[in-house]
């Protein structure tokens, strides 16, 4: 991929200083970073979003899977950064066909931290269902039990600045296999959906696992790119639930106290 932004993208958090209300004595702390990320396809705009510079060639891929702009990843034929004032641009070159497809069905999106519906030109674009998901078995209890702490080694950025959201695959031994960071949990799943298909994890060798609530987004996601379990950190909301269950799609709870919970079996 072309990447004259290359060196922005490295940063995913930055050091600013700061001033403790109670005194004047200073210090600093690491921010996570937030861009404005512009996507176009073959010059045509698509998308603005709100993103952590890191690992956008997993975000594009894995966005423009989940957001059924592009057939396969082999139709992505390359993505082209530049940076400006205001932030980054990304023109992605993909196939003709899915290209011309996009452009029957385009929409614009206006994107920002924890949103992943504003901007859409019309509410009957939003629930578009996806196909029904190969059914998957429930992780096992004693991998969900022990997973908390594996997930925290992996969270590179978030030990830094904190205010991420994460996306992890976890094998069904319970093995951690890749986590995605992004200040827009939204991002977080596209990159780790963008990594996956990259590196050729198959969906059925594991499951998904987020850190932050679950709303119908995330289900659709997954389904549009054939996983067949997510499991939340936080609640989902009834939208969701009732979406994964349309989808075949196990989806669980794993709370701090309690058991984990199951809202919907694929099986």
């Amino acid at each position: 991929m072309t990447q004259d932004g290359a060196e922005y993208q490295c940063s995913a958090s930055s050091s600013l200083d700061f001033q403790y209300l109670d005194s004047e004595q200073t210090d600093s702390a690491d921010l996570v970073t937030e861009v404005a990320l512009a996507i176009s396809y073959k010059g045509v705009n698509h998308a603005v979003m709100m993103v952590t510079p890191v690992e956008l060639d997993d975000f594009i891929l894995g966005f423009s899977l989940s957001e059924n702009i592009i057939s396969s990843a082999a139709s992505l034929k390359d993505i082209d950064y530049r940076v400006t004032e205001v932030g980054i641009e990304a023109n992605v070159t993909i196939h003709e066909r899915d290209f011309t497809q996009l452009k029957r069905q385009r929409r614009q999106l206006s994107g920002r931290t924890g949103c992943g519906i504003c901007g859409q030109e019309a509410l009957e674009n939003l629930l578009i269902p996806a196909s029904p998901v190969v059914r998957g078995a429930l992780p096992d209890l004693t991998v969900l039990t022990h997973l908390a702490p594996k997930l925290r080694e992996w969270q590179r950025h978030g030990q830094v600045s904190g205010a991420l959201h994460a996306a992890f695959f976890v094998s069904h031994s319970g093995e951690v296999k890749a986590c995605r960071e992004d200040v827009g949990r939204h991002n977080a799943l596209d990159k780790l959906i963008g990594h996956l298909v990259a590196t050729k994890l198959e969906p059925d060798a594991g499951f998904i696992v987020m850190t932050s609530r679950c709303s119908y987004e995330l289900i659709q996601k997954i389904a549009r790119t054939g996983f067949s379990t997510l499991v939340c950190l936080s609640a989902p909301t009834s939208l969701a639930v009732s979406w994964a269950e349309k989808h075949n799609i196990n989806l669980l709870h794993l709370t701090k106290n309690d058991a984990p919970r199951v809202y919907t079996k694929g099986i």
